[in-house]
């Protein structure tokens, strides 16, 4: 295995009790839920915003690029995953429109004071099942994990 690839599988086990948790949860899971459950200031967020980090300074977690958005996978849907896509995006501005078949879990670490997501502050950010939104960082830049059931998503104009 390359070091990416141990990263990579580092920071899926980290993230591993939160898969439990969705998992459990399904589309029933909140953003109070996940807060409550895994707070920013916990030791398991820490280990997880320290690898996430470490990822975005080496270049592995957000080697691709596309209109200002640097973007990558840290795992696919598999068993190993317990059934998620796991990528991550590093951005400021605007993203590209797109539906949440299944919902999406993000998960936010601001990279400038102040940043937000879709008008939220650094933490847990959900979307329901079916939900379409234009991921927008204002006030600077964020990497966000995005936790997507079944790696469900649809990249397309708002539906009407």
């Amino acid at each position: 295995m390359t070091a990416e690839n141990d990263a990579k599988v580092d920071l899926l086990e980290s993230v591993t009790p939160v898969l439990r948790y969705l998992s459990e949860r399904g589309p029933a899971a909140s953003a109070q839920d996940l807060s409550v459950e895994f707070p920013l200031s916990g030791s398991l967020l820490a280990a997880v915003r320290a690898k996430v980090m470490a990822g975005i300074e080496a270049g592995w977690l957000t080697p691709r690029e596309a209109n200002g958005v640097k973007f990558g996978r840290v795992a696919k849907s598999r068993p190993n995953s317990l059934g998620f896509t796991i990528d991550a995006v590093d951005m400021s501005g605007k993203g590209p429109g797109h539906t949440h078949p299944n919902g999406e879990f993000d998960l936010c670490f601001a990279l400038s004071p102040g940043a937000q997501f879709d008008g939220k502050p650094e933490g847990w950010v959900v979307y329901p099942p079916g939900s379409w939104h234009v991921p927008t960082v204002s006030e600077g830049r964020m990497v966000i994990l995005y936790f997507l059931p079944n790696g469900a998503i649809r990249f397309e104009p708002r539906p009407s």
